[in-house]
């Protein structure tokens, strides 16, 4: 689920009512250096349970910035154990990825990001397969496909339609357990689901639509019934 700046109330609700369906918080870009509420929001998450993630951008910021050190010391300071290291918003060089991939992997749990976030830019389904294998072989404990939080770059058009040829390439070469899909879009969901199971992994969903989500794996929404709902017997 992505935090985009959710108030105290709004994230003891979302608890109360969804959190038993969310497994990991991603704090949205660099809202955690801005955010009022960083400390009692973390803890919140921690009493329930629920690990929180800073957002990949920041982490390039970090190292566009030479303050790699200085983020890793924040983490131990905010008590976080998992880190997203991404290169869609700034380019990195693929030596220094893996070398900081197998840096913090060595002390954090790394969610590595592969993709772009520029609508225009088209990877080939090759470059996809060989960035993800490069990044779990560092040291990721699962690499996300990108999306935007919009769901209208990386593995979708601009639309937002899913560029099937792409995602099932990757899925071919790499088990989608290891990966994350970037899906905020209802229709994403559904297709992902539909593709790869009701536990496959998508990231980057709305607090809003947690429990829609969940509805979906469990074959409770109309999109989903015929493909998940079990019969029951007489």
């Amino acid at each position: 689920m992505i935090d985009r700046g959710l108030s105290l109330a709004e994230v003891d609700g979302l608890l109360e009512v969804a959190g038993a369906s969310v497994d990991i918080v991603k704090l949205g870009w660099g809202t955690a250096v801005v955010t009022g509420n960083l400390g009692p929001k973390l803890e919140r998450y921690a009493a329930h349970g629920i690990p929180v993630v800073l957002g990949g951008t920041l982490t390039e910021v970090a190292i566009r910035q030479g303050r790699v050190d200085g983020l890793i010391a924040w983490l131990r300071e905010l008590g976080l154990q998992h880190v997203e290291i991404s290169d869609g918003t700034i380019e990195i060089e693929a030596a220094v990825k893996r070398e900081l991939i197998e840096r913090l992997s060595a002390e954090f749990t790394v969610f590595a990001e592969v993709g772009s976030k520029d609508v225009d830019f088209i990877m080939p389904p090759y470059i996809w397969v060989e960035q993800i294998e490069r990044d779990l072989d560092a040291g990721a404990w699962k690499v996300i496909a990108e999306a935007r939080e919009s769901g209208t770059a990386g593995i979708y058009r601009a639309d937002g339609e899913p560029r099937t040829g792409l995602i099932e390439e990757i899925a071919h070469s790499v088990d989608p357990a290891r990966l994350i899909f970037d899906a905020p879009q209802h229709r994403q969901q559904v297709w992902l689901l539909k593709h790869f199971g009701t536990e496959c992994n998508l990231g980057n969903i709305a607090p809003a639509d947690v429990l829609s989500l969940e509805t979906l794996r469990l074959g409770l929404r109309s999109d989903t019934v015929e493909r998940f709902a079990t019969g029951g017997e007489d």
